[in-house]
């Protein structure tokens, strides 16, 4: 009996082995076809939502150009550009984590902060101030110590207000040597129409071109050269309670949109027309001419961080007693580059 058992061990053990390689064999080309299967699958891309400042139009050209050109893609991101209803909801949507990034203000960003919302900038998409005070070229206004008993037209209190304010004590005036009138957001037809003399809160690169597009000419007083401290006009801001968990892909965001603003910046027209395809309507006169003004207000480096832009604006605002305590530039503003 035992050499019995023993003549058929080998026999099994050869027959099972025999079995498992065939089920091996059979089973291989599936195993292969899954693996090869998911080799073929594009990577799964990262969702970024983006919620504009407001309606799109050529400050938003990086954006919409590194979507056109597909550098959100390259770097494995899925970007969603949003338009709002409202200009003032997008930093609220972001502190409240309903959208991923927003485009603001750094004025706006400081008041924001202030008020506890946990917002931060992580770059920047406009250089430098696009607001200006503008009057009729004809108007025969050479300095804004000529504002005194003058008419100047408004849409948005608050900031707007104290930088009007520093401007005019630039030039020895304050706020009661002139008439404040709300023009609705009507700057241009209001100056046009010379209800007022002046309007403040107006953007240099849009204003001026559509007052030439109507025949008039218009004259810009730049409020950086009028006794306020320069900033960024356009920034993006995210959540700063969760930014350590996004950083990574925020950096690569911020690179293919400084992809985009270099190759706008050599391929002015090419650019022009793939901005224009991402929605015909986009094609005016109007955003044609502000196309050319706005392009050298571009930031080359999107993630590079001026700390002291944001540290004398704090103090600029704390001085006017628009802000209650003066906060931390790490607080307001990171670099995403840095160590």
């Amino acid at each position: 009996m035992i050499r019995f058992h023993a003549a058929k061990a080998p026999l099994r053990c050869a027959r099972t082995v025999t079995a498992m390689l065939l089920l091996i064999g059979l089973l291989y080309p599936v195993v292969a076809q899954a693996e090869s299967d998911d080799d073929l699958a594009p990577p799964r891309l990262i969702p970024i939502s983006v919620m504009l400042d407001w309606y799109v139009n050529p400050v938003h050209a990086p954006l919409i150009v590194a979507k056109q050109r597909g550098l959100f893609e390259q770097r494995g991101l899925d970007v969603d550009i949003q338009s709002p209803a409202d200009p003032s909801v997008p930093p609220k949507l972001v502190a409240a984590g309903r959208i991923d990034l927003a485009l603001s203000y750094q004025p706006q960003l400081h008041l924001q902060v202030d008020q506890g919302l946990p917002v931060t900038r992580i770059g920047t998409l406009v250089a430098t101030p696009l607001n200006a005070l503008v009057v009729r070229a004809d108007s025969g206004i050479e300095s804004l110590s000529q504002l005194a008993g003058k008419k100047v037209g408004y849409s948005v209190g608050g900031v707007e207000e104290t930088l009007l304010s520093t401007m005019l004590a630039h030039n020895g005036l304050n706020l009661d040597d002139v008439e404040m009138v709300n023009v609705n957001f009507s700057l241009t037809p209001a100056l046009i129409s010379e209800q007022v003399d002046a309007v403040t809160g107006a953007f240099r690169n849009f204003e001026l071109a559509q007052m030439k597009l109507e025949g008039v000419e218009g004259k810009a007083f730049y409020i950086e050269e009028e006794g306020v401290p320069t900033y960024d006009e356009l920034i993006f801001v995210a959540n700063r309670d969760t930014l350590d968990a996004h950083r990574d892909a925020y950096r690569r965001f911020l690179d293919a949109v400084g992809e985009a603003t270099a190759w706008i910046i050599n391929h002015p027209d090419e650019a022009w027309q793939r901005f224009t395809a991402y929605d015909p309507s986009l094609d005016t006169p109007l955003n044609e001419a502000a196309w050319d003004a706005t392009l050298p207000r571009f930031a080359l480096r999107p993630s590079a961080l001026d700390a002291g832009r944001y540290r004398d604006f704090e103090a600029f605002l704390l001085e006017q007693g628009q802000i209650s305590a003066q906060s931390p530039v790490s607080r307001l503003a990171v670099d995403l580059d840095a160590p």
